[in-house]
């Protein structure tokens, strides 16, 4: 198939570029930055420059194609808004995709969408998901949970570095997947009848407690966490702030979305209807166990040979 991805330089779009390749796509990639996204060009994709948020540049990027994989979301450090790029942007992707006759558009949301109003990305994703099922095309939706690379910077890392881990309370237990797994159940769905007109959740093997993850990272690294809890109500406060500054609107709508992390009701989902449909062996899923430890014992090696264990015993050392 031909093969439209949106968002293909972030974490889940890239999984999903080089599987489709490696499928044996034919993949175009819409970017902004060409010279950002040349490695999508050395793994064998076309790129076309284009941009959401220039409903024009879409039309031309969407050509004898026939299937639309949209992952794309705005950045913290984005120019853009929200509601620019998953609302105006999103919709404007969804009509030059049915204007030009796609067979298939995969759209990623997220897990309970609904139910989080206040919260703005979700609030878009969910109001995404409506407007493509009501826009009369083939189309198929998963919903996420969270994923495990996202792990790396919340808690190895500090947990590496004796930095402070920050934790929210109440704790929400997340099912997370490895985009690795994501990206494999998008290109399985592609041009696949039990999969058009189907919106799907997309879950790890199991729900893991913010400090259950801590305590698997201190097992793995061992080394103790340095645990500090921020409560819902300063997070709150935090985004009342940000949202003054137009200049910090991004960051509230970030710090919005604790409001989901600390709602407490978990964020999992059954996936024997997923498994079966995209004909997908579930022992082939990853689990957080064996993503983390594969990155801890890569990490300590690396630390082991730049002498790390003797730097930090002299960083313990008393001064006088």
């Amino acid at each position: 198939m031909n093969v439209l991805i949106v968002g293909a330089t972030g974490t889940l779009g890239r999984q999903v570029a080089r599987q489709a390749i490696d499928a044996g796509h034919t993949v175009t990639c819409l970017v902004r930055n060409p010279s950002k996204a040349a490695f999508l060009s050395e793994w064998g994709a076309h790129l076309k420059i284009g941009n959401l948020c220039k409903p024009e540049t879409l039309p031309p990027a969407l050509e004898e194609i026939d299937a639309v994989i949209d992952c794309a979301t705005v950045r913290p450090n984005s120019s853009y808004s929200v509601k620019e790029v998953d609302w105006d942007g999103k919709i404007a992707l969804i009509n030059a995709a049915r204007s030009a006759e796609v067979k298939q558009f995969i759209f990623f949301s997220i897990l309970r969408s609904k139910e989080f109003p206040n919260v703005p990305l979700m609030n878009f994703k969910f109001h995404i998901e409506q407007y493509l099922q009501q826009a009369q095309m083939p189309y198929t939706i998963f919903k996420l949970c969270g994923f495990m690379q996202g792990l790396i910077s919340q808690y190895a890392i500090p947990v590496l570095e004796e930095q402070p881990v920050w934790v929210s309370t109440p704790p929400t237990p997340i099912a997370y997947i490895n985009s690795i797994d994501a990206a494999r159940f998008a290109i399985h769905a592609l041009g696949r009848d039990s999969a058009m007109q189907k919106v799907f959740p997309l879950a790890g093997p199991k729900s893991w407690k913010p400090r259950e993850v801590i305590q698997l990272c201190e097992k793995l690294s061992n080394e103790k966490a340095k645990i500090t809890t921020m409560p819902i109500g300063v997070l709150r406060v935090a985004r009342r702030v940000t949202q003054f500054f137009q200049w910090t609107w991004n960051i509230a709508d970030r710090l919005a979305f604790t409001e989901v992390l600390a709602s407490g009701k978990p964020m999992a989902a059954k996936m024997d209807r997923v498994y079966a449909a995209l004909d997908i062996d579930p022992q082939g899923v990853d689990t957080l166990e064996s993503y983390l430890l594969e990155y801890f014992e890569r990490m300590l090696k690396k630390l082991r040979e730049q002498n790390y264990g003797k730097d930090k015993e002299k960083k313990k050392l008393p001064t006088f």
